[in-house]
């Protein structure tokens, strides 16, 4: 028997590989000796970095770069083995968590620890810069990314701007002199899994703003300013990302990177599955054991176990999901490509002993699952 167990992490409780563990030991309680393959998965944000260096066997480089808030913070990105690509997550340097949850500053967050990863990164020699975005404590359309790049904005009178999207009110050139031929020939993708435009009321400010600190009143003058934002990257670049899809994420960084560098936004998981090489893993596979917190109509529709699904099902395997909590409906299960979906909770419980006993509860499931395909 051929099992490919490829979840994504189970958020809060236990990482991707932890995951992938757990299914393993309840496997082999089953079958000792079936032939099984670990694959961690991601949807390219938060255990990205973790599945390409599983994956890849790159190199993690750690250093000091300046947070959300202008002091320096600890963060990480990953090398690959041959040194010519990178993975670089934003919510490393430049993510909510590294603000304090009582002294939020959405008019003042920035990205530009994330830039100073990129940075390093392209000194080593890396042309191909992956950067997953998602989980942003600003609203600043990647400016403070960009900044860290060469990239200098000035307001009318020819003074820089300050830090933060606030600040990009008052945006009236961008001048791109200082910016590092190594840049210009780096290839960027974003690993990006939403879809709202940059400004307007499924925008940036207007959906994500609140989630870091910004009052209605800060919404309405962070989409004003991502506007101008937007109108003058328009008429320096010749590219309109005002309505673009996916533009709004990570504070309007996805936007902000498609005008000034070319970057080309990708579904996240898709960008995860090429880079794991999860498609070859899959061949022969008679199951595949996927998973995460919470099975729901998004998890259907671009996350980690759409990509599992869709693959797997090219190869005839079966395709089993476990979750701490399965939302969809039996038919939409099997229209995303499930074999079946399985919570992993075995009676009543609250979510706080759920998420305490996540191990041992999946490896319970998975036992099952596979004596009921098996046994």
């Amino acid at each position: 028997m051929h099992v490919v167990i490829a979840p994504d992490s189970f958020k809060g409780s236990l990482s991707a590989a932890a995951v992938c563990a757990a299914i393993e030991k309840g496997v082999r309680r089953a079958f000792p000796d079936a032939q099984i393959v670990r694959v961690p998965m991601a949807d390219g944000g938060e255990g990205t970095l973790d599945c390409v260096l599983d994956a890849t066997g790159g190199q993690e480089v750690s250093l000091e770069v300046m947070g959300p808030l202008r002091r320096t913070v600890p963060a990480r990105y990953v090398l690959s083995a041959d040194g010519r690509s990178a993975v670089v997550e934003l919510a490393a340097a430049s993510g909510l968590p590294l603000v304090e949850p009582d002294a939020p500053a959405p008019l003042r967050a920035h990205t530009r620890g994330t830039g100073e990863l990129i940075a390093d990164a392209i000194d080593r020699g890396a042309r191909h810069v992956l950067v997953c975005v998602g989980g942003s404590a600003s609203t600043d359309g990647g400016a403070g990314l960009l900044r860290a790049l060469g990239f200098r904005f000035h307001a009318q009178d020819g003074s820089e701007l300050a830090e933060g999207g606030a600040a990009l009110a008052g945006l009236a050139r961008i001048d791109t002199s200082a910016v590092p031929a190594a840049v210009l020939a780096t290839r960027f993708r974003i690993a990006c899994d939403v879809t709202n435009p940059l400004l307007g009321e499924d925008g940036a400010a207007a959906v994500f703003g609140p989630q870091k600190g910004a009052s209605p009143i800060q919404v309405r003058q962070l989409d004003a300013a991502l506007r101008r934002y937007a109108d003058v990257l328009a008429d320096r670049f010749g590219v309109r990302v005002h309505d673009l899809p996916g533009a709004g994420a990570a504070g309007g960084t996805c936007g902000g990177l498609v005008a000034a560098l070319g970057a080309e936004p990708v579904r996240g998981c898709d960008l995860v599955a090429e880079t794991v090489g999860l498609a070859e893993e899959l061949k022969g596979a008679d199951l595949v054991i996927t998973g995460e917190g919470r099975l729901d109509r998004q998890s259907a529709s671009g996350k980690v176990l759409s990509v599992v699904a869709r693959l797997a099902g090219r190869e005839g395997a079966a395709v089993v999901a476990l979750a701490g909590q399965v939302e969809l409906p039996v038919e939409e299960l099997h229209r995303a490509g499930l074999t079946a979906a399985f919570s992993i909770a075995d009676g009543p419980r609250t979510l706080t002993e759920i998420t305490g006993a996540v191990e041992p509860l999946l490896s319970d499931a998975a036992e099952q699952a596979v004596r009921l395909r098996f046994g």
